[in-house]
């Protein structure tokens, strides 16, 4: 297929369509983890009446999902806790025996990130929001580093944001969050990530580093346009940037990756290990989900070769 670097794309994409849900306008941009002896998402379902809403998903192999019809339910005893109606942009991450999840939950003040815990994936429990407005695109990091809790974010704006950059935060529990620091921002020398950046999947442990993939955009005179791209950030001090792609990973060369609700997209949000082999999901234009494969030693290599 068209300009593939170390990723190639599954001849059966997309793997999920709107056809998957029955009020849904579009599925896209959501998270995928094994869990037991399957696999199980938080997707996100645009539905037709364009609010956009969390749903539950499994599957067997990781490409033919059953998606549950009605959102999630996301329980908590504080009124001021809320799950807003533009709930979307899922990630899932797995911390000892808690899968935490996190997510943009707008609010009138403009988009901020929802975070909620569950063990089984039947009940749900919101905690605070970790992070103020405007915030979006928050992973939080599967280990603790230096005993504490640690994410990326990228502070945003209330509108479709033209700037950002990615920062890391930790917490000694979940609740209160601090020592930020800058892990990188848009590049002047790499077209296809000059305007703005953000973390995709949850970071993945190898030797090398944290294997970080990321969503790079250029505004061209048509609008937007979305690519991957793959970092590799120091292990214990995750806001130094070992290596960082020049050439994108993935860019939105197929159809479904150019035609859509938000044409020119390739939003990866999710990543599952498969022996030596990094598969990632990811969101197109806005529209459906597609599946990639690399192998690691590979895409590492990728990275380290093609660095900035």
């Amino acid at each position: 297929m068209a300009n593939e670097t170390v990723f190639k794309r599954y001849e059966g994409n997309p793997i999920i369509t709107a056809a998957a849900v029955p009020r849904a306008n579009s599925i896209h941009n959501s998270a995928v983890i094994p869990f037991e002896d399957r696999f199980i998402g938080i997707f996100r379902v645009d539905e037709i009446d364009m609010n956009f809403t969390l749903h539950l998903g499994k599957s067997l192999d990781g490409i033919n999902w059953e998606i549950e019809p009605e959102k999630i339910k996301i329980e908590s005893d504080n009124p001021e806790l809320y799950i807003s109606r533009q709930s979307y942009d899922p990630r899932i991450t797995k911390l000892d025996n808690t899968y935490y999840i996190t997510w943009c939950n707008s609010a009138p003040q403009g988009p901020c990130i929802g975070l909620a815990e569950t063990k089984d994936f039947k009940t749900f429990i919101q905690r605070e929001n970790p992070f103020g407005v405007a915030n979006r695109n928050c992973v939080i990091f599967p280990r603790k580093i230096n005993g504490k809790f640690a994410a990326l974010n990228r502070p945003s704006d209330g509108g479709h944001t033209p700037f950002g950059d990615i920062f890391y935060a930790t917490s000694p529990d979940l609740t209160h969050w601090g020592c930020h620091r800058f892990v990188f921002g848009p590049s002047s020398v790499s077209g296809w990530q000059t305007t703005k950046v953000g973390a995709g999947p949850v970071p993945i442990e190898t030797p090398e580093g944290w294997l970080l993939i990321y969503h790079g955009v250029w505004t061209s005179c048509n609008g937007y346009l979305y690519y991957a791209g793959g970092a590799l950030l120091d292990l214990e001090e995750p806001w130094k940037v070992l290596y960082r792609t020049r050439d994108y990973l993935l860019g939105p060369t197929e159809t479904y990756e150019r035609v859509g609700d938000v044409p020119n997209v390739i939003f990866p949000s999710a990543a599952v290990i498969f022996d030596e082999t990094v598969r990632i999901y990811y969101g197109c234009a806005d529209t459906c989900i597609s599946i990639a494969d690399a192998n690691m030693g590979e895409l590492i290599n990728f990275i380290k070769e093609h660095s900035l």
